[in-house]
């Protein structure tokens, strides 16, 4: 499945510098605000030591990790959602991905323009979240609007989505973002097509000086943040863009030892797409034959049919059952084969419940 993060935050706050280091894909970064004038895409493949073990193991003719997609989405500023600075068009942009990542400037360089001439991470959040929650009013008044002149028809699917979205417009006008509502799955489904920016989950990096980036616990800037996030359940990581770039250049055993330099167990990239597989829920299963070893992404609660549906859709709909092998156990045994011996290897039908790390085999008939 295809999935994506928004990389926004004020203009010079490391963006850009961010996104480059994780795709290595070059979108243009500099200091002076809106460098970043179309959105920049880029697909990062997710690190995973059990694609590796499994390799290893069955020495495919190829190898696929999954990927993960990150737009660089031009840098937004008071007043966007009325137009100011480049306006709704990014603003558009956000609507388009599943998770936000919020980069927060946490360092001080005279030498790099703040858009505020200040730095505050604090008023930073709130300037875009203010633009993110003007832009859903818009969108939910006009929605009321169109909804309750169809409500003469008496359709109770429509009394409840107007129901639902004057939630909606009462906490966006308290300044909270609609995903702080405690709706239910059918409610989400009821204004899903809205798209609504402020129902997204939200991870906050925090971008430090390269003097700062393993130190955790001393950035005044940071913790503020981390409070901040805590409020609303929200992922942070702290992260130096600059750092990131550098490790960017290297593989092998100079990044391992530039990464044990820096006092960092892993870079900086591995901890956000972890943070961000936790915030959105998901789950990799993997494939692995003689052919090709292959990572799939899914999220929490999938079912086998619908995991083999992410293979292709035949796989879903002449699903017959599934072998199962959890890595951990195909990892001990060596091999399928051994794996099999000891029992390991099980038959599971329609409604089994996909974890984390198994090892799947998809039986079908169309």
């Amino acid at each position: 499945m295809a999935l994506s993060c928004g990389i926004v935050g004020l203009p010079n706050v490391g963006k850009s510098t961010l996104f480059n280091a994780i795709t290595q894909a070059g979108a243009e970064s500099a200091n002076y605000p809106f460098c970043t004038i179309d959105p920049n895409v880029g697909v990062v493949e997710v690190p995973d030591p059990r694609l590796d073990k499994l390799v290893e193991l069955v020495t495919p003719k190829s190898i696929v990790p999954t990927a993960f997609e990150f737009v660089d989405i031009a840098g937004l500023v008071a007043g966007a959602s009325k137009g100011e600075g480049l306006g709704n068009k990014f603003l558009a942009h956000i609507r388009e991905v599943d998770a936000i990542v919020h980069v927060v400037r946490c360092f001080q360089d005279e030498n790099i323009t703040h858009v505020n001439g200040k730095i505050d991470p604090l008023g930073d959040i709130q300037t875009i979240n203010l633009e993110l929650i003007l832009a859903d009013i818009d969108s939910v008044d006009r929605k009321i609007e169109r909804s309750r002149k169809n409500l003469k028809g008496g359709d109770k699917k429509i009394a409840q989505e107007v129901e639902v979205l004057e939630r909606v417009k009462e906490a966006l006008y308290e300044d909270k973002p609609a995903r702080s509502l405690d709706l239910s799955d059918d409610e989400r489904l009821l204004i899903r097509d809205l798209h609504l920016i402020t129902m997204k989950p939200v991870l906050y990096a925090a971008n430090v000086s390269e003097a700062e980036v393993a130190d955790t616990g001393n950035n005044e800037y940071v913790q503020k943040v981390r409070e901040f996030a805590a409020a609303e359940n929200a992922e942070v990581v702290q992260i130096s863009a600059r750092v990131e770039e550098e490790i960017a250049e290297l593989e092998g055993e100079d990044k391992a030892m530039f990464l044990e330099e820096l006092g960092l167990q892993e870079s900086g990239l591995n901890r956000l797409i972890a943070a961000a597989y936790k915030l959105l829920g998901l789950y990799t299963y993997f494939t692995a034959g003689v052919q090709e070893v292959r990572a799939w992404t899914i999220r929490q609660g999938t079912k086998a049919p619908q995991a083999a549906g992410v293979i292709h859709t035949d796989f879903e709909r002449g699903f017959i059952r599934a072998e199962v092998v959890s890595f951990d156990d195909l990892s001990a045994a060596g091999s399928m084969t051994v794996a099999r011996e000891r029992g390991q290897l099980r038959l599971e039908g329609k409604e089994y419940v996909v974890k984390d790390g198994d090892v799947m085999h998809f039986r079908f008939n169309v």
